[in-house]
């Protein structure tokens, strides 16, 4: 439980870290300090390895992969497959991907109920951006109320069901 916690946050950063340079959003320093100082021992020899292409960091992705795979590797010592637990390591980390958007979505959601100024709050905004605007051009707004913010945690509880159900075998 403990692995799978410090694999949780250790990854998530790990995908934060890459959703923010695929989609060229400068983080304000307090984040871009704590991202950078908690990943850069597994990104920066990563990179030696697997370099940038097309503008997107893949060691930061792969680095996400590689903890997701070193949690999930556990199950091989519990009598699992090889083959299993990289199914497995690959469910987890969709869901992990999955789970980081919705994150996001919820932190929108409450700096826009509590204090829509906050300092981090286009931080925020900037990351969920790519991911509400396809939604924003379908749903209008109710009333001077975006609905976005909900239609895309829906859409991301059906990508989850989905996803669940592809690896269950359903």
């Amino acid at each position: 439980m403990i692995v799978d916690a410090i694999a949780t946050l250790l990854g998530g950063v790990l995908l934060l870290r890459f959703w923010m340079q695929a989609i060229r959003v400068r983080p304000p320093s307090s984040v871009a300090q704590f991202t950078f100082t908690l990943s850069d021992w597994l990104v920066r020899p990563l990179r030696r390895i697997v370099p940038g292409v097309g503008g997107y960091d893949w060691a930061s992705l792969i680095g996400a992969f590689l903890i997701v795979l070193a949690a999930t590797s556990v199950l091989f010592f519990a009598g699992w497959p090889w083959p299993a637990v990289l199914l497995m390591a690959f469910q987890r980390f969709l869901e992990w991907i999955l789970y980081g958007f919705m994150a996001l979505l919820v932190i929108e959601a409450i700096f826009s109920w509590v204090n829509p100024h906050a300092p981090l709050a286009p931080f925020v905004r900037a990351l969920n951006e790519p991911i509400l605007r396809p939604i924003r051009r379908v749903v209008p707004l109710v009333g001077n109320l975006d609905l976005s913010l909900l239609v895309a945690l829906i859409l991301l509880q059906i990508a989850q069901l989905l996803l669940g159900m592809a690896f269950s075998g359903r």
